[in-house]
């Protein structure tokens, strides 16, 4: 029988040092990469204090791709930037009530700013323009007209219906004086009905002194009728006694 020897297993190479220790990065290659960190968050500090114009340069040392995502950014905040000024000035300058944010070339979140700045100045106008409508339509002599205080369904609220209550009361002040001076001067100029006033309840300041008015001219028209009916019936009746003989305090001709 032969005899059988057990044979060791065989050691693995001990490690060298360049195996135990990986290569650190030069000097030269520590400092470029500082660099290239350090250009790219001073262009990040920039677009973060509202320096939109800064963009990034493949010579500058950072990654295409990096840059190229900037750079990207940097345009997409200018031109919105730029847009929203724009709606701005047009709006609230030139008066153009119908400008809005252009946002066909946008996506995703600029998109869902773009339409709500767009659904502010909507808010903002309608209310405005029933304002001008119904201004327009009482400076033509149309009482008739009022804001409206639901818009597309929605009521106004805070600052829009305190406006539209004040202009809606002063068409309703206007109205009532119109229609009871109309009613004043039909009774006791066409009608003969003597003694006639005007009632605007509510009214204050300027609204009532043109009340007052009405109502004293009224009175005196009532007054000097009545009296020249007097004197005539008198005169009719043969009583020249209540002829008076005193100088009138106006005349109707030149």
């Amino acid at each position: 029988m032969s005899e059988s020897f057990d044979v060791p297993p065989k050691r693995p190479p001990a490690p060298t040092d360049k195996a135990k220790r990986p290569d650190k990065p030069s000097p030269a290659k520590r400092e470029s990469a500082t660099n290239k960190s350090l250009r790219l968050v001073e262009a990040l500090s920039a677009l973060m204090h509202g320096d939109f114009s800064r963009r990034l340069r493949g010579q500058e040392g950072v990654p295409r791709d990096v840059a190229e995502a900037f750079n990207a950014l940097a345009q997409q905040l200018d031109s919105s930037t730029r847009e929203f000024s724009r709606v701005a000035r047009v709006v609230g300058r030139d008066g153009d009530m119908t400008a809005r944010v252009e946002t066909h070339d946008w996506s995703g979140s600029w998109v869902v700013t773009g339409d709500a700045f767009n659904a502010l100045i909507g808010d903002l106008v309608r209310p405005s323009t029933e304002v001008a409508r119904v201004i327009t339509a009482v400076a033509s002599g149309d009482l008739s007209q009022k804001m409206a205080l639901e818009i597309e369904g929605k009521p106004v609220r805070g600052e829009f219906l305190r406006i539209g209550a004040t202009v809606n009361t002063m068409v309703d002040q206007l109205n009532a004086f119109a229609n009871e001076v109309t009613r004043v001067a039909r009774e006791v100029g066409t009608e003969g009905k003597l003694g006639g006033q005007a009632h605007v309840p509510g009214v204050a300041g300027t609204w009532k002194d043109l009340t007052d008015s009405v109502n004293g001219m009224a009175t005196n028209l009532t007054t000097q009728v009545r009296g020249i009916a007097g004197v005539v019936t008198a005169v009719a009746n043969g009583d020249l006694s209540k002829i008076s003989w005193s100088k009138p305090r106006a005349r109707f001709w030149s």
